[in-house]
């Protein structure tokens, strides 16, 4: 089990810190972070499109080694040949909007705008896509993801409490 805060484990995650407060959606084995949930406006006001946010460090590099390997692409080229999937994937960005348009004041003049990460049509990220499928949603593209990022399996935790900060902790590394 984590000792160390949520959001300040998500910065250290991130190597930055974050511009709103956030909820965990989804945790690791070992209590960390793996998604967070982001408002749709951040504190300064921006609008902000991505309400499900990766902030594991593995799941983020897999992810990137899969868009490296033109994953993005590929699975684009799927959703537009496989008809269902496609139709699933204009689903899910519609759901993804709907859920966070549903959570911006009725007043608000810059709204943020799209599906999954704020696109309204195709991929944008997969990171994205996978962050809104292990939050619990319905989502081809991040449950066609999950095979090649998961298990989530790291032996030591990525962060770490040090003092009154939280880290990232120099003992991981990702699994083999």
């Amino acid at each position: 089990m984590s000792d160390v805060d949520d959001a300040a484990a998500a910065a250290a995650q991130l190597g930055r810190p974050l511009r709103s407060a956030v909820k965990v959606s989804a945790r690791c084995h070992l209590e960390l972070p793996v998604v967070i949930e982001v408002p749709p406006i951040l504190d300064d006001g921006t609008p902000f499109p991505t309400t499900w946010y990766l902030t594991c460090p593995l799941a983020t590099k897999r992810i990137g080694r899969l868009e490296a390997a033109g994953g993005v692409k590929r699975i684009e080229r799927f959703a537009e040949h496989d008809t269902a999937f496609g139709l699933a994937l204009d689903v899910a960005h519609a759901r993804y909007s709907a859920q966070r348009d549903g959570r911006l004041p009725a007043d608000f003049e810059h709204a943020p705008s799209g599906g999954v990460g704020g696109t309204r049509v195709g991929i944008k990220c997969l990171h994205a896509h996978y962050a809104d499928h292990t939050a619990g949603n319905e989502n081809p593209v991040g449950e066609a993801t999950a095979p090649f990022v998961e298990p989530l399996d790291c032996t030591v935790p990525c962060v770490v409490a040090d003092g009154d900060d939280v880290v990232p902790n120099p003992r991981w590394s990702e699994p083999r």
